[in-house]
């Protein structure tokens, strides 16, 4: 627990900067518990909440929120969909509440683990629950139904290519039969028509899904807590933007494939680099009107995703400076090269049309002078990590003594790094550094005994604006309960946190901790320094409408 005097020394910093703190916590939607095998924006979402209020947080993060696929394990960051959300995500609690299904549907599920989800049962149980919704939705009778539609002009593409989707048992829309992979204006017509019944079951989860969103928003701000969305900055090949919207993807006409694809260079982690395989966006085209279709394409996808959350992270910012171009042949990434991003100018056009950007620059990996340029010109804040802190280099940045700014974000850990105990415990970690460790917290730690909250304090005794510490990480969980192993296929995505161990507790101890170190949620308002690309004096990022 914090003392008097580092409490004082603390607040008192925050004063001179004139801006409030904050702690948060880092747990993606489907790890809540729930007894219907997922977490989901409804019950599961609210009680979250409801802890998240006892523990004194300001911020609740979470991983992106479209429809995933068993494809790509299910990852959130290789949707079908940037503007779709997951109707995996939809409450049948409150399908109830709203009539929309029955008790004895509800009482239907099976017996899921708490610990871990099931991917294919809850998609087979949820999915019969939503067409048992749909059996008995009736447009005509639904107020807001028809407004919907009016406001997601994204919504029929959508709804089209998951029917087609199911259509063509599952194949990418590449594979398809050719005037429907091109979207010939007569083959498109003959669809809507032939596959009308199921693209409307399509719309009607998302209308459905935009509902419980804007309860969850309501019922978050009026406990004061704000939510941070994700943006993954590429989309994947097999999805209703790049087939929508072909032209502002580097595809070659012929095959419809990609000519360059996304990835990063060779590393001190990986010899050959990682190549990602999503397409890049064609940033450079010399038509105008690719361009203009692509900011378009932007400022809806950041518009929906301010609607969804108060505050975005943009995963892999560096791409806006400067993005790994390989060639699409290529198996590995070796052979890219950098191309100059869109920079400053992407983001001023954004702002022009959208007005203030809440935005966390995720500027994690290579990052180069151009890229702290453009982050700090912005003003958005970065991330700070402290498991990447202590590998014998006094001046690291992030180590949190080191911090040059408040306007920053510190994490104990990411989605894609092992548990903080997970991560103690490792082998690859050496004494050394396990000594460095100990006595940045000031006590002779030789064992894992408290490891997560010394983390913890650290986050939160620095002069970070906003501390972030994964739920793991505050329930001092081992490596078994990872979200995600980068370069593992298969097996992530899975964890989820048991309802037993959201206790009044583990929230007292955080509660204390936030209120010793300034952060508490009563005292929250802003975390960046820039919000806006086009105002250069609107230096706020806000919470949003508490």
């Amino acid at each position: 627990m914090p003392t008097t005097s580092d409490a004082a020394a603390v607040a008192e910093v925050s004063e001179k900067n004139g801006k409030r703190r904050g702690a948060g916590i880092l747990a993606h939607i489907t790890s809540l518990p729930s007894p219907f095998g997922i977490g989901d924006i409804g019950g599961a979402a609210s009680r979250f909440l409801n802890f998240l209020e006892q523990a004194g947080q300001s911020y609740w993060q979470f991983l992106p929120v479209g429809p995933t696929a068993p494809f790509f394990d299910n990852s959130p960051y290789m949707s079908c969909s940037a503007f779709a959300g997951s109707p995996l995500l939809i409450s049948p609690e409150s399908l109830r509440e709203e009539g929309r299904i029955s008790q004895t549907a509800l009482d239907s599920h099976p017996s899921f683990s708490p610990y871990l989800t099931d991917y294919q049962a809850v998609s087979a149980w949820k999915n019969w629950l939503l067409a048992e919704a749909f059996a008995a939705f009736r447009p005509e009778a639904e107020a807001g139904f028809a407004e919907f539609l009016k406001e997601s002009p994204w919504l029929d593409d959508y709804a089209l290519f998951m029917a087609l989707k199911e259509a063509f048992s599952g194949q990418g829309w590449f594979d398809w039969l050719r005037p429907l992979a091109l979207r010939d204006d007569h083959a498109l017509r003959q669809a809507r028509e032939k596959y009308r019944r199921q693209a409307d079951l399509y719309r009607f989860e998302q209308y459905i899904f935009a509902g419980q969103w804007r309860e969850l928003r309501r019922k978050a701000r009026r406990r004061g807590v704000g939510l941070i969305g994700d943006i993954p900055i590429y989309v994947g090949l097999d999805s209703a933007d790049v087939w929508a919207d072909q032209e502002i993807f580097t595809l070659r006409p012929g095959t419809l494939r990609p000519s360059h694809v996304a990835g990063v260079p060779p590393d001190y982690f990986s010899e050959t680099g990682q190549r990602w395989g999503n397409p890049l966006y064609r940033w450079h085209s010399r038509d105008a009107a690719v361009r203009e279709r692509l900011y378009a394409w932007w400022r809806r996808r950041i518009a929906i995703n301010s609607q969804r959350a108060d505050i975005s992270r943009i995963d892999h910012f560096r791409a806006f400076a400067a993005y790994w171009s390989i060639p699409a042949a290529h198996d590995t990434a070796v052979h890219g090269s950098w191309i100059k991003g869109p920079g400053r100018d992407f983001f001023d056009e954004m702002g022009a049309g959208l007005g203030a950007l809440h935005i966390i620059a995720e500027d994690l990996g290579i990052i180069t002078d151009d890229v702290r340029l453009l982050r700090d010109e912005l003003g958005f804040p970065g991330m700070k990590v402290l498991q990447f802190a202590f590998d014998g280099n006094p001046d690291h940045p992030f180590l949190p003594w080191n911090f040059a700014s408040p306007d920053c974000v510190v994490y104990t850990g990411t989605h894609d790094n092992n548990t903080t105990l997970g991560w103690y415990l490792d082998p690859s970690l050496d004494d050394d550094a396990r000594r460095r460790i100990r006595a940045s917290v000031g006590r002779d730690l030789y064992d894992a005994n408290g490891i997560h909250r010394d983390l913890i304090y650290l986050a939160y005794a620095s002069i970070a604006r906003l501390a972030m510490v994964p739920l793991q990480d505050v329930l001092g969980f081992g490596g078994d309960c990872r979200m995600n192993t980068p370069g593992v296929a298969v097996g992530n995505w899975c964890w989820r946190c048991a309802p037993e161990f959201l206790n009044q507790a583990v929230a007292d101890y955080l509660a204390a901790m936030a209120a010793g170190f300034n952060r508490a949620s009563q005292a929250i308002g802003t975390i960046s320094g820039t919000a806006s690309a086009t105002e250069a004096s609107q230096k706020t990022a806000t919470v949003g409408d508490k």
